[in-house]
Protein backbone atom coordinates (compact mmCIF):
# COMPACT_ATOMS: atom_id res chain seq x y z
CA UNK A 1 0.00 0.00 0.00
CA UNK A 2 1.63 3.28 -1.11
CA UNK A 3 2.00 6.03 1.49
CA UNK A 4 1.01 9.58 0.53
CA UNK A 5 1.63 12.55 2.82
CA UNK A 6 -1.21 15.04 3.12
CA UNK A 7 0.51 18.43 3.24
CA UNK A 8 -1.33 19.72 6.30
CA UNK A 9 -1.14 19.46 10.07
CA UNK A 10 -4.93 19.43 10.33
CA UNK A 11 -6.40 16.00 11.26
CA UNK A 12 -9.81 17.13 9.95
CA UNK A 13 -8.31 17.72 6.51
CA UNK A 14 -6.72 14.26 6.62
CA UNK A 15 -10.10 12.68 7.40
CA UNK A 16 -11.69 14.60 4.53
CA UNK A 17 -9.00 13.42 2.11
CA UNK A 18 -9.56 9.82 3.24
CA UNK A 19 -13.23 10.09 2.26
CA UNK A 20 -12.41 11.30 -1.24
CA UNK A 21 -9.38 9.08 -1.86
CA UNK A 22 -10.49 5.93 -0.01
CA UNK A 23 -10.96 3.78 -3.11
CA UNK A 24 -7.33 4.28 -4.18
CA UNK A 25 -5.98 2.14 -1.33
CA UNK A 26 -3.42 4.74 -0.26
CA UNK A 27 -2.14 5.06 3.32
CA UNK A 28 -2.56 8.79 4.02
CA UNK A 29 -0.44 10.47 6.69
CA UNK A 30 -0.24 14.01 8.06
CA UNK A 31 2.95 15.96 7.47
CA UNK A 32 5.17 16.35 10.56
CA UNK A 33 4.30 19.43 12.64
CA UNK A 34 7.90 20.61 12.47
CA UNK A 35 7.76 20.80 8.67
CA UNK A 36 6.31 24.20 7.81
CA UNK A 37 5.84 25.25 4.20
CA UNK A 38 5.42 28.98 3.65
CA UNK A 39 2.42 29.83 1.47
CA UNK A 40 3.84 32.65 -0.63
CA UNK A 41 1.67 32.06 -3.70
CA UNK A 42 -0.82 34.61 -5.00
CA UNK A 43 -3.39 32.00 -6.08
CA UNK A 44 -4.89 28.85 -4.58
CA UNK A 45 -3.14 26.70 -7.19
CA UNK A 46 0.27 28.26 -6.50
CA UNK A 47 -0.10 27.58 -2.76
CA UNK A 48 -1.27 23.99 -3.33
CA UNK A 49 1.78 23.42 -5.56
CA UNK A 50 4.14 24.95 -2.99
CA UNK A 51 2.78 22.77 -0.17
CA UNK A 52 2.76 19.52 -2.16
CA UNK A 53 6.21 20.05 -3.66
CA UNK A 54 7.78 21.28 -0.41
CA UNK A 55 6.51 18.37 1.68
CA UNK A 56 7.32 15.76 -1.00
CA UNK A 57 10.88 17.00 -1.42
CA UNK A 58 11.54 17.33 2.30
CA UNK A 59 10.32 13.78 3.04
CA UNK A 60 11.18 12.10 -0.29
CA UNK A 61 7.60 10.80 -0.44
CA UNK A 62 4.50 11.39 -2.55
CA UNK A 63 2.48 14.33 -1.20
CA UNK A 64 -0.94 15.83 -1.93
CA UNK A 65 -2.04 19.32 -0.94
CA UNK A 66 -5.10 21.47 -1.25
CA UNK A 67 -5.62 25.18 -0.87
CA UNK A 68 -9.10 26.60 -0.79
CA UNK A 69 -11.14 29.62 0.12
CA UNK A 70 -13.98 31.98 -0.67
CA UNK A 71 -13.96 34.70 -3.32
CA UNK A 72 -16.61 37.42 -3.14
CA UNK A 73 -17.21 39.36 -6.34
CA UNK A 74 -18.12 42.72 -4.77
CA UNK A 75 -14.98 42.60 -2.60
CA UNK A 76 -12.66 42.14 -5.57
CA UNK A 77 -12.22 38.43 -4.85
CA UNK A 78 -11.53 38.84 -1.12
CA UNK A 79 -11.00 37.12 1.22
CA UNK A 80 -9.52 34.71 -1.36
CA UNK A 81 -6.24 33.05 -0.33
CA UNK A 82 -6.56 34.82 3.04
CA UNK A 83 -9.94 33.19 3.83
CA UNK A 84 -8.64 31.25 6.84
CA UNK A 85 -6.72 34.27 8.14
CA UNK A 86 -9.51 36.84 7.70
CA UNK A 87 -10.17 36.87 11.46
CA UNK A 88 -9.49 34.77 14.57
CA UNK A 89 -12.58 32.52 14.52
CA UNK A 90 -15.28 31.25 12.16
CA UNK A 91 -17.84 33.63 13.65
CA UNK A 92 -15.48 36.60 13.46
CA UNK A 93 -14.68 35.78 9.81
CA UNK A 94 -18.40 35.63 8.95
CA UNK A 95 -19.09 38.89 10.81
CA UNK A 96 -16.24 40.69 9.06
CA UNK A 97 -17.28 39.44 5.62
CA UNK A 98 -20.94 40.45 6.05
CA UNK A 99 -19.92 43.85 7.42
CA UNK A 100 -17.53 44.55 4.54
CA UNK A 101 -20.04 43.36 1.97
CA UNK A 102 -22.77 45.59 3.40
CA UNK A 103 -20.37 48.57 3.48
CA UNK A 104 -19.40 47.93 -0.13
CA UNK A 105 -23.03 47.75 -1.26
CA UNK A 106 -23.86 50.91 0.67
CA UNK A 107 -20.97 52.69 -0.97
CA UNK A 108 -22.27 51.77 -4.41
CA UNK A 109 -25.68 53.16 -3.58
CA UNK A 110 -27.42 50.12 -5.01
CA UNK A 111 -28.31 46.63 -3.88
CA UNK A 112 -28.30 44.79 -7.16
CA UNK A 113 -28.42 41.00 -7.20
CA UNK A 114 -24.85 40.76 -8.48
CA UNK A 115 -23.52 42.31 -5.29
CA UNK A 116 -23.65 39.01 -3.39
CA UNK A 117 -22.16 36.67 -6.01
CA UNK A 118 -19.36 34.49 -4.69
CA UNK A 119 -17.54 31.25 -5.32
CA UNK A 120 -15.67 28.69 -3.28
CA UNK A 121 -12.44 27.50 -4.90
CA UNK A 122 -10.37 24.39 -4.15
CA UNK A 123 -7.00 23.74 -5.78
CA UNK A 124 -5.35 20.31 -5.53
CA UNK A 125 -1.78 19.33 -6.36
CA UNK A 126 0.04 15.98 -6.21
CA UNK A 127 3.85 15.87 -6.11
CA UNK A 128 6.19 12.92 -6.58
CA UNK A 129 9.04 12.20 -4.11
CA UNK A 130 11.37 14.46 -6.11
CA UNK A 131 9.02 17.41 -5.56
CA UNK A 132 7.69 17.56 -9.14
CA UNK A 133 4.00 18.37 -9.54
CA UNK A 134 2.46 15.42 -11.36
CA UNK A 135 -1.23 16.35 -11.28
CA UNK A 136 -3.22 19.46 -10.40
CA UNK A 137 -6.75 20.77 -10.74
CA UNK A 138 -9.10 23.46 -9.47
CA UNK A 139 -12.74 22.98 -8.48
CA UNK A 140 -15.25 25.83 -8.23
CA UNK A 141 -18.70 26.04 -6.64
CA UNK A 142 -20.72 29.14 -7.54
CA UNK A 143 -23.11 30.69 -5.06
CA UNK A 144 -24.19 33.78 -3.17
CA UNK A 145 -23.53 35.31 0.23
CA UNK A 146 -26.62 35.30 2.45
CA UNK A 147 -27.70 38.31 4.51
CA UNK A 148 -27.50 36.18 7.66
CA UNK A 149 -26.18 32.68 8.55
CA UNK A 150 -28.40 29.66 7.88
CA UNK A 151 -27.91 26.07 9.03
CA UNK A 152 -25.81 24.47 11.75
CA UNK A 153 -23.57 22.10 9.78
CA UNK A 154 -20.18 22.55 8.18
CA UNK A 155 -17.54 25.04 9.26
CA UNK A 156 -15.96 28.33 8.24
CA UNK A 157 -18.11 30.38 5.86
CA UNK A 158 -20.59 27.52 5.22
CA UNK A 159 -23.58 29.17 7.00
CA UNK A 160 -23.50 32.22 4.71
CA UNK A 161 -22.62 30.49 1.41
CA UNK A 162 -25.84 29.72 -0.48
CA UNK A 163 -26.04 27.49 -3.56
CA UNK A 164 -29.10 28.59 -5.61
CA UNK A 165 -29.16 25.37 -7.66
CA UNK A 166 -29.75 23.39 -4.45
CA UNK A 167 -31.71 26.02 -2.50
CA UNK A 168 -29.49 25.56 0.56
CA UNK A 169 -26.47 27.01 2.30
CA UNK A 170 -23.48 24.71 2.73
CA UNK A 171 -24.38 24.55 6.44
CA UNK A 172 -27.88 23.26 5.60
CA UNK A 173 -26.64 20.37 3.47
CA UNK A 174 -26.00 16.83 4.67
CA UNK A 175 -22.30 15.91 4.67
CA UNK A 176 -22.94 13.67 1.65
CA UNK A 177 -24.68 16.43 -0.31
CA UNK A 178 -21.95 18.93 0.50
CA UNK A 179 -19.20 16.42 -0.43
CA UNK A 180 -20.85 15.86 -3.82
CA UNK A 181 -21.45 19.52 -4.68
CA UNK A 182 -18.72 21.53 -2.96
CA UNK A 183 -15.66 23.04 -4.61
CA UNK A 184 -13.61 20.26 -2.96
CA UNK A 185 -15.97 17.59 -4.30
CA UNK A 186 -15.71 19.06 -7.80
CA UNK A 187 -11.90 19.19 -7.61
CA UNK A 188 -11.58 15.58 -6.44
CA UNK A 189 -14.05 14.30 -9.05
CA UNK A 190 -11.89 15.98 -11.74
CA UNK A 191 -8.69 14.50 -10.31
CA UNK A 192 -9.83 10.95 -9.51
CA UNK A 193 -9.78 9.48 -13.06
CA UNK A 194 -6.13 10.57 -13.35
CA UNK A 195 -5.19 9.36 -9.86
CA UNK A 196 -6.60 5.91 -10.65
CA UNK A 197 -4.19 5.59 -13.58
CA UNK A 198 -1.12 6.48 -11.50
CA UNK A 199 1.26 3.88 -10.15
CA UNK A 200 3.00 5.20 -7.08
CA UNK A 201 6.42 3.61 -6.92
Amino acid sequence: MPTVIVATGNPGKLKEMQVYLGELGWALQLKPDALDIEETGTTFLENARLKAAGVAKALSQWAIADDSGLEVHALGGAPGIYSARYADSDQARIDRLLQELDSERGGQGSAGEGDRCAQFVCALALANPQGDIVLETEGICHGEILLAPRGSGGFGYDPIFYVPALGKSFAEMSPEQKDANSHRGVAFSQLMPHLKQLTLG
